[in-house]
């Protein structure tokens, strides 16, 4: 597998106020109780549609690996920050998955045109430096008739909290590792090409800022 080695988005996001390899011990941790309280649901109903070939950008500790359908033709791992990679690594060793891991940027993805049936994002679009490259890059390396699954915490619809996202960005983003809590993500994939089927959920068991989450299928039809 293609790898490239440059400075990215997840090793940016473990040197806010986080020692490096600090946010990749506390990530799992952190997200404990929401998992508990929907998101694992939400991985398994979203996943359940991978299919052929499929790409996972910001494979991050690798919590999605239980909910993959054993169906699929192939399953590579992208994950830039080491320390992320590592624990990845351990997971789908204990697991017993069988996928090839990369330490691919979502920007700058080491993959042919067309080469991917599905590709999964899960709490990834908020944390990159250029979503609408990651966007445009997903959607050159899926197939014609390819597939983006998608979970994704995206800017409030109440002006009320949009404002307090906004407020709060800046550190909100030092601590939780780039990530950005008022990034309109689902507005950026429909400016980038993409036509989705969304649902949106109240990510219950995490602050207010980050809410709400949504989730769904996307399919690239071009630049508009």
């Amino acid at each position: 597998m293609n790898t490239i080695t440059r400075p990215t988005e997840a090793q940016k996001r473990s040197t806010g106020c986080l020692p490096a390899g600090l946010f990749a011990r506390v990530y799992d941790p952190f997200l404990w109780l929401a998992e508990r309280r929907g998101l694992r649901t939400h991985r398994g109903e979203v996943l359940a549609e991978a299919r052929g070939l499929t790409l996972e950008i910001g494979s991050g500790t690798g919590l999605n690996l239980p909910h993959y359908p054993r169906s699929l033709e192939g399953l590579v791992l992208a994950e830039p920050d080491a320390a992320m990679r590592a624990r990845l690594q351990y997971r789908l060793q204990d697991l017993k998955q069988p996928a090839s891991v990369s330490d691919a940027v979502a920007e700058r993805l080491p993959f042919a045109d067309g080469t991917f049936d599905t590709v999964v994002s899960t709490l990834v679009l908020c944390t990159v430096d250029d979503p609408r490259l990651a966007l445009r890059e997903i959607g050159r390396v899926l197939t014609p008739d390819g597939q983006l699954l998608f979970i994704e915490h995206v800017r409030a619809g109440s002006r009320a909290r949009a404002h307090w996202q906004d407020r709060l960005a800046s550190p909100w983003c030092a601590f939780a590792g780039g990530c950005r809590c008022n990034r309109p993500t689902l507005t950026l994939m429909a400016e980038c090409g993409f036509e989705f089927d969304v649902s949106e959920a109240a990510w219950r068991g995490m602050p207010a800022i980050v809410k709400p989450l949504a989730y769904g299928r996307a399919e690239y039809v071009g630049k508009t």
